[in-house]
């Protein structure tokens, strides 16, 4: 008899691959009898590696080797080459359709997302609009692997031990954690800039946060040319900050040092979600989308969302519509001291 083996594919920027994380994991633990194996773009393999002994990762370069009909033709026979007897799709996008149909056809036991979108259509309408808390994408996830016949329940904590990933792996400048020294990380952008508080304000935080503890210490995360002058600037006018993300040379450098974070500071963004992975608690700021759109990282307490009531919010559920009142209240009007104050309430419970 064939050994159970499930694909499970997710092809999407890094934020969404995180939040399969801790599903996958719940169905690894629940099942250890069956094999799993997570298909998506190579920057996702730091993610499962080491997850659990039965899931392993899968590379493939869509917009590389497999671009177009005629690459998805070839991923579809190198994927019936492994064996497979059911496959999850986690995307539902056009590339996952295609290979969905052709696994179909094959009578595979295929199942895929419910993106609830009527629902998602309401939220974020400017009449009649049903502000109610949608299903979260995990429980999506989950119902995916329950139609399979593999219902789960919520068991991840961490991708790390208790203890956090080890710092010995971190360059030199990220230093040892002092005790009774806070760690604080700042994440200050976003995919959209309806997703990211205004970097001015953004700085009055850190100026709050670093004289009231003048011990602690700030690590900035972010790349790109844009994004890495402004932090930049911040590190360059602030004694206590470090861009982290110009030292470490990898994801799973930055997860390991984010593991070690008593709070972070994000927008609704991949690295919510990273921190998420790490068990470490986000003060997340939120504008042009809501929690209530199902994103919120795993395991965060929605307190600790900082954002305003508007009627025009959410207006979109990935934040990439542009402002409809053209000032961007929904961030402009969130204070600096806000935020610190709900970042002193995390560091107050540690």
């Amino acid at each position: 008899m064939k050994r159970e083996h499930i694909l499970i594919i997710r092809f999407s920027a890094m934020g969404d691959i995180a939040m399969t994380v801790p599903v996958v994991y719940a169905l690894a633990q629940k099942y250890p009898h069956i094999r799993i194996t997570f298909l998506s773009r190579p920057f996702a393999r730091p993610f499962f590696e080491g997850l659990a002994p039965n899931v392993s990762f899968m590379s493939a370069d869509i917009k590389g080797e497999y671009r177009g009909l005629s690459g998805l033709n070839s991923l579809y026979r190198r994927i019936v080459a492994k064996n497979f007897t059911a496959v999850a799709d986690l995307h539902d996008v056009l590339r996952s359709s295609y290979l969905r149909l052709r696994f179909n056809l094959a009578n595979y036991r295929v199942e895929h997302i419910d993106k609830h979108r009527s629902e998602r259509r309401k939220l974020v309408a400017q009449k009649e609009k049903r502000l109610v808390q949608l299903s979260t994408a995990f429980e999506n996830y989950a119902q995916v692997f329950a139609r399979l016949g593999y219902p789960v329940e919520p068991c991840f904590l961490s991708i790390f031990p208790p203890t956090g990933g080890n710092l010995r792996l971190l360059p030199p400048e990220i230093g040892e954690k002092k005790a009774f020294q806070e760690w604080i990380g700042v994440a200050p952008f976003a995919a959209h800039p309806q997703k990211v508080y205004p970097i001015e304000q953004l700085e009055r935080v850190v100026d709050l946060l670093t004289k009231r503890h003048p011990s602690c210490r700030v690590f900035f995360f972010g790349k790109g040319a844009t994004e890495e002058p402004v932090i930049n600037g911040i590190v360059e006018r602030h004694q206590r900050c470090i861009n982290a993300s110009a030292l470490l040379g990898s994801l799973k450098e930055e997860l390991i040092l984010m593991s070690h974070l008593d709070v972070m500071v994000s927008m609704d963004s991949a690295n919510m979600h990273f921190a998420s992975l790490t068990h470490t608690p986000v003060v997340s700021i939120w504008g042009a989308t809501h929690p209530f759109a199902g994103f919120m990282g795993w395991g965060q307490d929605a307190a600790n969302a900082v954002q305003i009531p508007l009627d025009c919010r959410p207006c979109s559920i990935f934040g990439n519509r542009p402002c409809l009142r053209g000032d961007l209240a929904c961030m402009n009007h969130i204070s600096p001291e806000r935020v610190y104050e709900q970042v002193e309430k995390v560091l107050n419970k540690k």
